[in-house]
Parts: structure tokens; C-alpha cells; sequence
């Protein structure tokens, strides 16, 4: 079995108080803090059988024009997501299930273009716009009872499971794939960067903010007691962890880039090496770290970052709005 990652955006960030501001607030946390952005999905080999988890933006989405007020920014295109996918040696006909983490179309943007495949997604998602006009879908009832700590699975096949994730959508779920001792935990958005996980903090993208805390809560407790490769959807660190097996350590994280003159320096730069280089698009008046997994700006004055509801993304200009 192999998993790959269907890269088709690159370049983008995400803001500390977007990244990090579901709970205590945006205003709590460092605007001028940009953390590296990305956008991929995933495509699961299992020698039988071709599975995709998510499907990328529709053909034809505009990028976004990102400056110094934007909270985030999904990146550059590389292609489209079908030309990714097609880059990767497969045809659509190929492909026999995908598994859907959650309805917004940067992860179901092109579930149409798959003739051959059955759509599993949880049965709180199926009254998506993004999910309407679908014959081929297949509604997930977490029959299989409890995976480890989390309550709710479905086995899709051995060694695969779909697992109940409530909280950034009412209907949100992550995959675990089992293969060489590993838990590839393919989660779409949990979080958008994985400094949000190392520093237990949840987006301020979300339908449900106790259900979201309660995921996070087991996902973290889940990797603390298991091996665990942590792929997501915004962070290049999604496909890094991938290609490099790199098991997630709670207590060693990757580090991110902190300002000197901010809290957070002494206290992260003091337990944190850097690991891993990072390349970013670079705005007027900011400043790449090098040797580092963010972006942060200089002195530019950034506006208050709003509550989002998850109903849809629009990063660069969001209304006020949040939903609990």
C-alpha cells in the first residue's frame, strides 16, 4: 500500500490568530506571525484499489490576491487538481472510493470527476451544497464502533479507517490508514498547520467549537499513544511528514519562526531547533525566516482577523460571523 499527496497549491500562509484563534480569541495571538500555507489532498494505493481522500478546488478557481491585511492565503497554483492527480500515473476511471473529509470545495471540488467511484461521507454532511446532484454517494453511519479513543469508525477496508471528527464541520471526519507499524492520520482540517497541533489550538473555522476541542483533544491523546504520521491539507508540512515517515512528537515539535520581539520567542525558541527549511510567498514588507516553517512580517499593521463560519472559505475578505 502507498499513500501520495496530490499537490496542486504552493506558497501560502496562515496567520497565528487565524491558525491559532478559535478559543481565546484572534486578538490573543500574534497577527505579523504567518505560518507556511500549501494545498494538497491524498490518493491511497492499495494495489486493488485506488482511493482519494478529498478532491481538491474545482477546475477553474481563481487564486487569491493576498497583502498585508490578508489572514490567509492558500496559495500559488501548481496546476489543477486533476492535472496533480494525472501526474501521479493515474486516470480517473481508475479510482473506486473516495473518502470525503468534509463538503467545502477545496476538499470536494471535484468529486464529479470520478465516473467510477463511491463517495463516503458522513450522513451530517449530505445536506451540502457541495454534495447535491451526487448518485454515487454512500452515507457513513460509524457502524464499526470505537478506532483506539475515538467512539465512532467505519472500516472501509483492513488496515482503513473512516473516523468520526465533529467540530470544523457538523459532519467532519479524518482517515487513519495502518501500514508498517505507522497511523497516517489524513485529516483535512483539524488543524491548518501543524504548530496548531503541537500548541493545542484550535482555527477559527468551525461549526461546532466543543466538538471541535473534543477532536483535537483525542486526536492529540491518540498521538501520544501511537505512531503517528499527521497529514493535512495547508501546511507543506502535510506532504513533509508523509514523504519523510515523520512521526509526530508532541513534545519535539518542528519549529515554527517566532519574532524575537514577541512572548512567544523565549519561551519556543528555548525548547525548539530548527529543522526543516521553508520557502514563502513573500509580501511587501515582510521578512523570510530562513531555516524556518513560517513567514513573518515587519512592521505592518494587519487588520483584526474575524470569526469564520466554516460554511465556506473566502480567506482574503470574511465577514464577521461565527457559529457555535
Amino acid at each position: 500500500m502507498k499513500i501520495k499527496a496530490v499537490k496542486f497549491r504552493r506558497d501560502g500562509f496562515y496567520t497565528q490568530p487565524f491558525a491559532f484563534g478559535g478559543e481565546e480569541g484572534a486578538d490573543k495571538f500574534d497577527k505579523d506571525i504567518r505560518y507556511r500555507g500549501s494545498l494538497q489532498n491524498y490518493l491511497i494505493d492499495t494495489g486493488s484499489e485506488v482511493i482519494l481522500v478529498d478532491t481538491g478546488l474545482p477546475a477553474g478557481t481563481p487564486e487569491e490576491t493576498p497583502d498585508e491585511n490578508s489572514v490567509a492565503y492558500t496559495g500559488k497554483d501548481i496546476c489543477s487538481y486533476m492535472e496533480a492527480f494525472r501526474a501521479l500515473g493515474y486516470k480517473p476511471e481508475q479510482v473506486t472510493k473516495i473518502l470525503l473529509t468534509h463538503r467545502h470545495a477545496d476538499h470536494s471540488g471535484e468529486l464529479k470527476s470520478f465516473p467510477n467511484a463511491k463517495i463516503y461521507v458522513n450522513k451530517d454532511e449530505l445536506s451540502a451544497t457541495e454534495l447535491q446532484g451526487l448518485d454515487n454517494i454512500v452515507p457513513v453511519t460509524f457502524s464499526d464502533g470505537a478506532y483506539y479513543n475515538f467512539p465512532e469508525c467505519q472500516m472501509i477496508q483492513d488496515g482503513i479507517y473512516l473516523i468520526k471528527a465533529k467540530g470544523h464541520t457538523n459532519g467532519n471526519s479524518i482517515i487513519v490508514v495502518e501500514m508498517d507499524g505507522l497511523f497516517y492520520m489524513i485529516h483535512g482540517d483539524i488543524t491548518y498547520v501543524d504548530e496548531a497541533l503541537y500548541e493545542d489550538k484550535l482555527s477559527v473555522v468551525f461549526d461546532d467549537l466543543t466538538a471541535a476541542r473534543e477532536t483535537l483533544n483525542r486526536i492529540r491523546q491518540f498521538i501520544r499513544n501511537h505512531p503517528t504520521v499527521y497529514c493535512g491539507t495547508h501546511t507543506p508540512q502535510g506532504y513533509e511528514n508523509l514523504e519523510a515517515k515523520r512521526v509526530m512528537d508532541l513534545d519535539n515539535p518542528v519549529p515554527p519562526c517566532w519574532p524575537k520581539s514577541t512572548s512567544h520567542s523565549s519561551r519556543h525558541q528555548a525548547s525548539m531547533s530548527a529543522r526543516s527549511a521553508a520557502t514563502s510567498t513573500t509580501l511587501p514588507n515582510t521578512t523570510v525566516c530562513p531555516s524556518t516553517t513560517c513567514l513573518t512580517t515587519g512592521n505592518v499593521p494587519a487588520a483584526s482577523v474575524p470569526r469564520i463560519s466554516s460554511t465556506r472559505h473566502n480567506f482574503t475578505r470574511t465577514k464577521m460571523c461565527r457559529r457555535n
